[in-house]
């Protein structure tokens, strides 16, 4: 057992050496390549996902993985998770011809400056050719993996969160629907003539990067072991906890995008730097599922970031920042604008009460395309039609529908409905931290540290060596329960906007 640990060790350690390379020729490409390197790019990247393909599906290290398998009671807790989960990814690995699994990462590897490109210009015809491959390699790649007890788009949605199912996820969309929905609609009727008391504000871009790089320390991010740039489309992304990258993009005339895109992807890199480092090198690195993920990002975002209780510490500062954009505006009317509920196209800048209609949108339509066989020539018409029926609002371009999100063409079908599983986790998570913290006392320390000890104790320390659903159970001592997140929004939008919320 020892020898084959130590076999097994050697081949992981080559593998992820081609995942690193591969991480950074990704963070190269979405942060600062020049627009014309792409063509040979993505044939360097194809030379190295093939030799790991190889090296994945060699003899050695099937051999080596199913024997461990077959041995796993003699493995500690650990290896154990891991040898499972790597053997699950094997078997998916050798049900895929080589060709088309190469072939498919080169198409990734070019299609999100396609979509960048198309988004720019408006024109989904310029990504449309490209969104048919991605979507009929998914369907291929759906009828290579399924087995008795998973199949169509149930492939898709088990890869971002393991053992979760169309019928889980209409089920919780359902209590949504029924619970929240109704809610959302007084609400946005009572907050119709709200007041922006930032709109018609021009904030210098270059201030704006000051704040969040101030927000960096606030929030605790080790900035030797990580780093803040721009791109089109705010991501995070990093290799183990020693090399947690993250961006943001900033608009002169929109101060929120960038304040609580920065809260946000510091909460995703906050959990990647918080894992225990013992996991990093393996294949248990990084957090458990994407809604667990999620779950700290919206946290941060939306229970940290939007609370009366940060803005006390913190509003002072970003007045100073913009003293003449500021001057006018009082904590209680920025506390009101960061909070204004209303219907609007981007979910990236959603606010937190109508932010779970885009993600149920989304899920609709991968459904109506893995499901119900819906044509991409019918596509935008069919995201326009849904948006008009959740939200009431005619969508006036392709790049504030269609296409304003990344994540189709990375070729991430199943990732969405992470965010509103993570969004209702996180007000679970927010309950019971109450329970051991003075939250609103830790905030006015300055920074986040106590909350991050809290997260990392309960949360982040296991990175992927458990389930999402037995890290939730062992952190709060129960199982995932929606009335949560329900009641969380319900109770703190009543407070807002006057609302009695029977």
């Amino acid at each position: 057992m020892k020898k084959l640990i130590e076999q097994y060790i050697g081949i992981r350690k080559r593998i992820k050496a081609y995942e690193y390379a591969l991480y950074m020729i990704s963070w190269d490409s979405e942060t600062e390549a020049p627009s014309g390197c792409f063509e040979y790019r993505g044939e360097q990247i194809g030379v190295l996902v093939e030799e790991s393909y190889r090296i994945e599906t060699s003899e050695e290290y099937v051999h080596v993985v199913d024997t461990l398998y077959a041995h796993r009671d003699e493995l500690d807790a650990d290896l154990y998770h891991e040898i499972v989960e790597v053997k699950k990814h094997i078997d998916k690995t050798r049900k895929i011809p080589m060709d088309q699994y190469v072939a498919f990462q080169i198409l990734l590897s070019k299609s999100q400056t396609i979509w960048a490109d198309a988004k720019k210009k408006n024109n989904f015809e310029l990504f449309k050719p490209t969104l048919q491959k991605i979507i009929s390699f998914l369907k291929d790649y759906i009828r290579y993996l399924e087995t008795d007890d998973c199949k169509g788009y149930n492939i898709l949605l088990d890869e971002y969160e393991p053992g979760m199912t169309i019928n889980d996820y209409d089920q919780f969309f359902n209590e949504l629907k029924t619970r929240l929905v109704p809610f959302v609609k007084k609400v946005i009727a009572k907050a119709a003539n709200d007041e922006s008391f930032l709109s018609g504000k021009t904030f210098d871009v270059d201030g704006q990067k000051q704040f969040c790089s101030y927000l960096q320390d606030v929030l605790c991010f080790d900035r030797s072991h990580g780093l803040m740039k721009e791109s089109e489309h705010p991501f995070t992304t990093g290799s183990g906890s020693t090399d947690v990258r993250f961006t943001n993009h900033y608009y002169p005339k929109n101060l929120q995008s960038a304040l609580f895109s920065a809260i946000h992807e510091m909460g995703h890199a906050l959990y990647e730097q918080q894992c225990d480092s013992k996991y990093d090198g393996t294949f248990s690195t990084g957090g458990a599922s994407l809604s667990l993920h999620e779950s700290q990002s919206r946290f941060y975002e939306n229970i940290l970031g939007r609370s009366k209780a940060f803005w006390e510490q913190h509003y002072s500062v970003l007045q100073r920042q913009f003293s003449k954009e500021l001057q006018d505006v009082s904590l209680d009317e920025f506390y009101r604008t960061i909070n204004q509920v209303k219907a609007s196209f981007i979910r990236t800048e959603a606010d937190e009460l109508t932010y779970s209609l885009h993600i149920m949108l989304r899920y609709d339509l991968e459904k109506a395309i893995f499901v119900e066989g819906l044509s991409i020539d019918d596509l935008q018409d069919k995201w326009n039609d849904l948006f008009f029926e959740y939200f009431g609002l005619v969508v006036p371009s392709v790049k504030e529908g269609l296409l304003q999100d990344i994540h189709w063409a990375g070729g991430m079908f199943g990732y969405f409905p992470t965010y509103a599983l993570g969004s209702a986790y996180s007000a679970q998570i927010f309950h019971y931290m109450k329970k051991d913290l003075d939250f609103e006392g830790v905030i006015a320390s300055g920074n986040t540290k106590a909350i991050n000890e809290w997260l990392k104790t309960k949360i982040h320390q296991f990175a992927s060596s458990r389930y999402p659903k037995d890290i939730i159970r062992q952190a709060i001592g129960e199982d995932f329960d929606v009335s949560y997140y329900i009641d969380y929004l319900i109770s703190k939008y009543s407070c807002l906007y006057g609302i009695n919320p029977s």
